[in-house]
Formats: C-alpha cells, sequence, structure tokens
C-alpha cells in the first residue's frame, strides 16, 4: 500500500474529509434542505415535478399493516427494487431480477420467499437502514434494464454515473460497477469498483476498489479504460440541473443509463465520498475553488456544463 503525508496530499489537491465537510458541506448545503436528498422519496417526487426522469415508482409500504398488501402490488410485475427511502450507503436495497415459482430470485442468483421478503420491508419500516434510526417507508420501484454497453465491465446489478455537483458545475465524475462482493449493489463501501470519466470526453480513465488502483474488472477481468459514455454532453446537464430542484450546493448525482428509457436520476448524496479522486487520478480542491470564482456570474445549466467541460481536461495527479 502506497502512503502519503497529508501535506503531499494537500499539494496535489486532494479533498479530504474535514475540508470537505467544513469547506463545502456545511458551507453550501443548509440544513434545512437535507430532506430533499436524504430522503429518496421526496427527491423522486421533486424530480418528477421538474420533469427529470427517474425510475417509476411502483408501491409504497409506509405502515406495518399494510405489508400484508405487498403480494397483490408485486404480481404484475417480474422485476423490481425495493429500497429504504430514508436509507444511505446502498444498505438495505433489495434488487429482484426474477420470480422462480413463486419465490423471488436476487442479481446474485439466489431465492428469497414471499415471507422473507416481508421481514425485509417490515425491517425498512422499522428503521433499520434509515439515518438515525428513523422510522421509514419501503419504496419499490422500477427495475433499471441497464445499458448493454457495461454488460463486460459489471458483475450483474445495475452500474450507475456519480456526478459530483458543486454550485450546478459538473466537477468530477466515475461509474460505479457492481461486483460480486457487492451482491449486485453499485455502492464503493459494500465493494463495488469506481471507474474515473473524463469530464470532457465522457471517455472513462482508471479505476478504484477497495481505496486501490484498479484497470480491469475483478470478476470479469475485462478492461474498462477508454469507453466512450453515449451523450455525455446530455448526460452532465440533467446531472447540473438537480441544482435546481434541491438548492444543494455540494451533492453527488447518480445516474442510470436505462436500455429502453434512457438516462435516469437513481439518487442523491449531499454528503457524496472522496474515492472519485482515485478513481480519476485527480484532486478536487483546484475544481471546486475555480468553481467558487464563478459564483458571481449567474450562468445558466448549459454554460455550467461547458465551463466544466472546457476547463476540467483530466489535471492528473503528480506522483507522491
Amino acid at each position: 500500500m502506497i502512503f502519503a503525508s497529508p501535506f503531499k496530499l494537500s499539494k496535489c489537491g486532494i479533498l479530504g474529509m474535514n475540508m470537505r465537510n467544513l469547506d463545502f458541506v456545511l458551507r453550501y448545503n443548509p440544513r434545512h434542505l437535507y430532506p430533499n436528498v436524504d430522503n429518496k422519496l421526496k427527491t423522486k417526487l421533486l424530480a418528477e415535478e421538474a420533469g427529470i426522469p427517474v425510475p417509476k415508482l411502483y408501491g409504497v409500504i409506509q405502515f406495518q399493516h399494510q405489508i400484508k398488501h405487498l403480494p397483490e402490488l408485486l404480481e404484475n410485475y417480474d422485476q423490481f427494487v425495493v429500497k429504504p427511502s430514508k436509507g444511505s450507503g446502498g444498505k438495505g436495497i433489495l434488487v429482484i431480477s426474477g420470480k422462480q415459482r413463486g419465490t423471488f430470485v436476487k442479481t446474485s442468483g439466489s431465492l428469497i420467499c414471499q415471507k422473507e421478503l416481508n421481514r425485509h420491508v417490515s425491517n425498512i419500516v422499522s428503521g433499520l437502514y434509515s439515518l438515525g434510526g428513523q422510522i421509514d417507508s419501503a419504496m419499490i420501484e422500477y427495475y433499471v434494464n441497464f445499458y448493454p454497453l457495461f454488460k463486460d465491465i459489471s458483475y450483474q446489478g445495475v452500474p450507475d454515473i456519480r456526478v459530483l455537483l458543486f454550485q450546478g458545475y459538473p466537477a468530477m465524475a466515475m461509474i460505479r460497477l457492481p461486483t460480486r462482493l457487492s451482491d449486485g449493489k453499485a455502492n464503493l463501501h459494500q465493494g463495488a469498483v469506481g471507474v474515473g470519466i473524463n469530464i470532457q470526453s465522457g471517455r472513462t480513465l482508471g479505476g478504484v476498489y477497495h481505496n486501490r488502483p484498479i484497470e480491469n474488472h475483478p470478476d470479469t477481468g475485462i478492461s474498462f479504460k477508454g469507453i466512450s459514455i453515449p451523450d455525455w454532453h446530455g448526460l452532465l446537464i440533467l446531472a447540473a440541473r438537480c441544482y435546481e430542484i434541491t438548492g444543494l450546493g455540494y451533492m453527488g448525482i447518480d445516474i442510470v443509463l436505462d436500455n429502453d428509457h434512457g438516462p435516469m436520476i437513481l439518487e442523491l448524496n449531499a454528503r457524496p465520498g472522496l474515492a472519485i479522486q482515485v478513481a480519476n487520478n485527480a484532486g478536487l480542491v483546484p475544481r471546486l475553488r475555480k468553481i467558487e470564482k464563478m459564483a458571481s456570474q449567474k450562468l445558466d445549466i448549459e454554460q455550467r456544463v461547458c465551463f466544466a467541460q472546457s476547463n476540467f481536461d483530466g489535471d492528473p495527479l503528480q506522483h507522491f
């Protein structure tokens, strides 16, 4: 493992956890606006009102007594996703990719019965996966039929694209690829791979897995460098629109590419992680400071995206 001193990391423009929290999260994310992103159900409704595409909501279980109606709710859907509306870190998300003789098939291929599914939903409603253990609700929504471009560099599950947005400007981006370890989830904390994306061109760079650089998917062995994301500019526009609907200055935008419906906003995150810097081999601080200097210019969405694509072309780290 390679170690570097805090001084060298700072010199390379690496954003640390303390600076992220003090200079960006606390300063640019007003506390009263957190529910706009911490509550995924509210986020979905805000996005729909603004005409931003999101996975279709099949139903919501808010109370324990409603769980008895779950079989009726799901009878017309062979594929779906169950998630806590106030969850974090991918906890509590259950992805069902099919049905088999009365049981449900997870993306890993393992089976769960109706009773186990009911118990999982009950745990969500009880707050087992929610921030601070709050009473929660379970969302049941559309299963994304992901774009085949990522078929060879993803192990089951649905890959997504994380765009780090600051003051409405895309600052950095990466693809998050599920692995066998992550059980089909695109969450780096649960073992997914993060692959950097060049903001200017939309082409993939190197990756990060368990906080270490990586160039091939750990399960498929396929290299993920040099892949072009389709309609990259349009995808950045979609991400930038989320600034207007939430009012939060610093956040992560998770986007999925559906083969039938195109790009859709999956979730927003008011405290996005910092591993995106390793995936991109670049520090966030110079980009964020450059965006801060643009604050007085009040650019529209198209102008903000064009600024990012013109100014954030790699600037890779120097060797420590």
